[in-house]
């Protein structure tokens, strides 16, 4: 063989093995041309909802193309990142995502998928401080009140979460544990069915984000008793920490964030950052997530697979100690 034609065969496999990278280049300069759909694995009214409808809605503006919210829930949150794991990873399947996505990886001995492997972070969108609440017509003002009448009637008093398994669920375990108490825990699909029944008198308390229930505790339909983190609640300025309320150490919220098939093109996940970002760190949005007591964040992808590897971690303590296991 001449070594022109050597130089040749080399030339041509070289634009070859070229393909893979400008195909994926060619899809992030046309993305996107079709409806993107951001899956919510919680049922509509709660705070994953809430979050991704309003940045669906800004999404849609920047990037000229519609964002469709699509509910589907179950199994603690665990079906609709199922769903999106094994979705196309073109860029038009997406999801909310929430910390409760890296307590399943302990809590569920059988999923399909590998949280921290099959997902690719976009960014953080938020994150909400979680809010002990009790209906009014449990006899407790403060947290020393509600441990005291928890502590006279064991397994009696019911608090609800988003799922076996979820951020509330946890919070609920670790209250008790911090508080020596024994509750009962009733979990239900998303916040919505939740937060009605906690209305209706149907469960004694919750631990959810503050979004689904700042409206009820403002208007006096259910009483704040103490926020989950380290720091008050803007929204609720009035109401104490968990720690200040005599339970130490207790320092735990909910994040909530985007994530897309692992193996969707890295141009792609760029583009879809920085439009997020923007949005995120606008005057409006920031102003929209106030009004629910959520914190703007808008980080990088790096910086959210850090955030998913700390809790994913973190939380594994925490279930094998409240011996939380679903098979």
């Amino acid at each position: 063989m001449s070594k022109q034609a050597l130089r040749a065969r080399v030339l041509a496999f070289a634009c070859l093995l070229s393909l893979p990278l400008a195909g994926g280049s060619v899809l992030a300069q046309s993305y996107p041309a079709r409806p993107i759909s951001l899956i919510v694995p919680f049922p509509a009214g709660g705070t994953t909802d809430v979050l991704a409808r309003a940045l669906g809605q800004e999404l849609a503006k920047s990037l000229g193309q519609p964002v469709v919210v699509e509910n589907k829930p179950g199994a603690g949150s665990t079906l609709g990142a199922d769903y999106v794991a094994k979705a196309a990873p073109d860029g038009y399947t997406l999801l909310m995502g929430a910390v409760h996505h890296t307590i399943a990886t302990s809590v569920y001995k059988s999923l399909h998928y590998d949280f921290q492997k099959d997902f690719a972070p976009v960014t953080t969108v938020a994150l909400v401080p979680n809010v002990l609440v009790v209906n009014p017509k449990l006899d407790a003002k403060n947290v020393q009140a509600l441990l005291t009448l928890a502590r006279a009637a064991p397994g009696k008093l019911t608090f609800g979460s988003n799922g076996m398994g979820t951020g509330q669920h946890l919070i609920g375990a670790q209250f008790e544990q911090a508080g020596k108490v024994q509750l009962l825990h009733v979990p239900y699909k998303g916040s919505g069915p939740l937060t009605t029944d906690l209305l209706g008198g149907q469960i004694d308390m919750s631990f959810d984000t503050i979004t689904p229930v700042l409206a009820h505790i403002q208007s006096g339909k259910l009483r704040a008793l103490a926020v989950t983190t380290d720091q008050r609640s803007a929204a609720l300025p009035d109401v104490p920490t968990m720690e200040e309320a005599g339970l130490k150490p207790f320092n735990m919220g909910t994040w909530f964030g985007v994530l897309a098939p692992a193996a969707v093109p890295k141009d792609v996940v760029a583009r879809l950052n920085a439009e997020m970002v923007k949005i995120i760190k606008s005057p409006d949005f920031s102003r929209r997530m106030a009004e629910i007591g959520a914190v703007p964040i808008g980080d990088t992808p790096d910086q959210m697979r850090a955030r998913i590897g700390t809790d994913t971690e973190n939380y594994a303590k925490l279930v094998k100690d409240a011996k939380v296991a679903i098979n």
